[in-house]
């Protein structure tokens, strides 16, 4: 679960960073700062999404040929949706962070609490 603050006065400074990384256990890590993002960890963070966001458009572009290659084994296939499925699963912790940094207008927190997931809809 992502923590999600609907305190309207709370900043993107204030609220938790979900991190590009697990603990040891496998949950999320979060990260409480109000350096505004320019401290230590947050840019190991901003570079750690930036490597793995570089990596998934890789994985694409090498997606893309092996689907159209009709010499594909079903190993190599299999290998290939398990790559990318650690790779969608990064982006969207990314997207997820992402967001959920982002500013909420005055006025807009009903339109928010009115989609699942928090997101905009679009």
């Amino acid at each position: 679960m992502i923590y999600e603050s609907r305190d309207v006065n709370a900043t993107t400074a204030t609220r938790p960073r979900l991190l590009p990384w697990s603990n040891l256990d496998g949950n999320p890590c979060y990260l409480v700062t109000d350096d505004t993002g320019t401290g230590r960890i947050s840019r190991l963070a901003d570079e750690i999404e930036a490597v793995q966001l570089g990596m998934a458009d890789d994985l694409l572009g090498h997606a893309v040929d092996l689907l159209g290659d009709a010499r594909a084994t079903a190993p190599q296939l299999r290998y290939l949706a398990a790559c990318l499925a650690e790779a969608l699963h990064d982006v969207h912790r990314i997207a997820r962070s992402r967001g959920a940094r982002l500013h909420v207008p005055d006025g807009d927190e009903e339109d928010v609490d009115a989609v699942p997931g928090g997101g905009s809809g679009t």
